[in-house]
């Protein structure tokens, strides 16, 4: 019988264990149609849509739990100052090494989404893509955000519940089952979360736009505009 590995016992061994899984995922990250956005209808998608999000450039604009970089770069190219935070350092290599080659700039930093690394700075957008339910404590992570806000500014959330088989429920690294919106998080749900913390919101279906994901899919995924 094979020995099962002992699940992180505190919050530093959670992040741990979850920042080690991201960073073995780094080198093939950007396979999939919606992180790399190397096909050209889903990186055109994906910038025509954040334009209509996050408009009227140049913005600085914090993008939670950036990844590889991908939106960032998109947000550069518009206009904007962007800065990424992710967790895995490996993930912020392969987002610098993206900014570089394609010779624009941005702050990327290595650090927590619960707490990001950029001091007093305000910003007036916060962009933060699947990633709500890898979070031990994601209302606090919201409210967090909201108050790194400039007044007028915007929370844009793009979220869904895209793990909804018996199959894909199994934790992604160990301790994730016990995360409160692990698989996701319904766009009723976190509306309700986030209304109180905002001065207005809406919330649009983004399932029947295959160029956004590579393909045809059959799952809840949506953006969450709110103001404050």
């Amino acid at each position: 019988m094979t020995e099962r590995t002992a699940e992180p016992t505190g919050p530093a061994e959670r992040a741990a264990s979850i920042a080690a899984y991201w960073d073995a995922a780094a080198p093939s990250f950007d396979e999939e149609p919606d992180h790399g956005l190397r096909a050209g209808r889903t990186r055109a998608a994906w910038a025509r849509l954040l334009r209509s999000w996050i408009p009227s450039a140049p913005l600085d604009v914090l993008d939670i739990g950036c990844g590889t970089g991908s939106l960032s770069l998109l947000l550069a190219e518009a206009g904007h100052r962007a800065t990424g935070v992710d967790l895995a350092p490996r993930m912020i290599e392969e987002a610098r090494a993206k900014f570089t080659t394609a010779g624009l700039t941005a702050r990327l930093l290595v650090g927590d989404a619960m707490a990001p690394p950029t001091g007093d700075q305000r910003f007036d957008a916060v962009l933060c893509r699947h990633l709500l339910w890898t979070l031990p404590d994601p209302e606090a992570a919201l409210r967090a955000w909201v108050a790194r806000l400039r007044p007028g500014g915007r929370l844009v959330l793009v979220e869904g519940r895209w793990r909804q088989s018996a199959r894909a429920a199994a934790p992604y690294a160990d301790g994730a089952a016990s995360l409160p919106w692990h698989g996701g998080i319904g766009a009723e749900e976190l509306s309700r979360t986030v209304r109180p913390l905002t001065a207005g919101l809406r919330v649009d279906s983004l399932g029947e736009h295959p160029d956004l994901w590579g393909g045809e899919v059959d799952d809840e995924r949506y953006v969450l505009v709110a103001h404050v």
